[in-house]
Parts: structure tokens; sequence; C-alpha cells
């Protein structure tokens, strides 16, 4: 079952990427207390989360932190040294990667999908959402091969 506006996370590990190195983190923990920008990409370095996804989130981050965001957190399937590779290639220190390496968040979520045809396995599906206090109050899920609304400026659109 997919993840719906008013449910409660679910409580999985993910990897926060830090400059000391990978930190495991629980996703009941980590989203406690707090209004979050989540956003979500097939896979780090993959053209359009390169190209669209990651620099809008960037170039916004602004614009969310001004409308009441605490963070903007990043999650992919791929290892934490990956996530923090791509963050120093294309983001910035007001993205927080959290590495989905088992894909356990994605599928606790309902949002996996599968990408063997493309040599890639099983990946999350791209979408944003705003999470308070743990419980998502936006969601937004694309369809495959789309890019609009888990944008950055349409998350802003719906603080």
């Amino acid at each position: 079952m997919t993840i719906a506006v008013g449910d409660k996370l679910p409580d999985v590990k993910l990897v926060k990427v830090t400059e000391g190195g990978p930190e495991q983190v629980q996703s009941s923990d980590y989203f406690a207390g707090k209004k979050v920008a989540l956003f979500a990409v097939p896979g780090a370095f993959t053209p359009t989360c390169s190209a669209r996804h990651l620099p809008g989130y960037v170039e916004k981050a602004d614009e969310l932190k001004s409308k009441g965001v605490d963070e903007i957190v990043a999650t992919s399937v791929n290892d934490a040294f990956v996530m923090g590779a791509w963050n120093k290639a294309s983001g910035s220190d007001d993205i927080t990667m959290l590495a989905d390496g088992n894909a356990d968040f994605a599928e606790a979520l309902g949002l996996s999908a599968d990408f063997s045809g493309f040599g890639m396995g099983k990946r999350s599906q791209r979408f944003s959402m705003i999470v308070e206090d743990g419980v998502v109050r936006e969601l937004n899920v694309e369809a495959p091969g789309d890019f609009s609304v888990s944008s950055a400026e349409h998350l802003l659109g719906q603080l």
C-alpha cells in the first residue's frame, strides 16, 4: 500500500551522509519535531536527477526555508558514499542526503520501482513530500518518465 497524506512515515534505517562518514539514523527519530521537504530520485548521477531535480532544490533552498521548512532531504537507492559524492558534485550544504541503499524506505512507503530493464534493479519512484513531525502533509508522485510534481517549484507552491 502506498503512503498517503496524513500517514506517519514508516520506521526504517537510513544512512545519513556526514563529514565524518556514514551515520545510521532511524527515520522515526530523524523526521520527528521538524518540517522537512523530502524528495526522492531513482538514482544519484542519473540524467534528470542531476540536471534538474537536485539543482532545483539547491536553487530554491532559501525559499523553501523561508516558508518554514527546517530541512531539505534527498533520498535515493544508493549507498552513502555515492550520495555524498553526488552532493559534492551537484548539491549544497542545504541538502541532507539520506541513503536508502537497500530500498527499505522506498518499499515501506510503497514507492519502490523495478528498474531492472535499465540494469538498475530495485529503486525509488521519483516523488516529493512535505513531512511535519514524521507525518506526510503533501505527497507528489511522478508518473514514470515525468518530472514536474516532485520539483522544488511545485513543492514551494504547496507551502
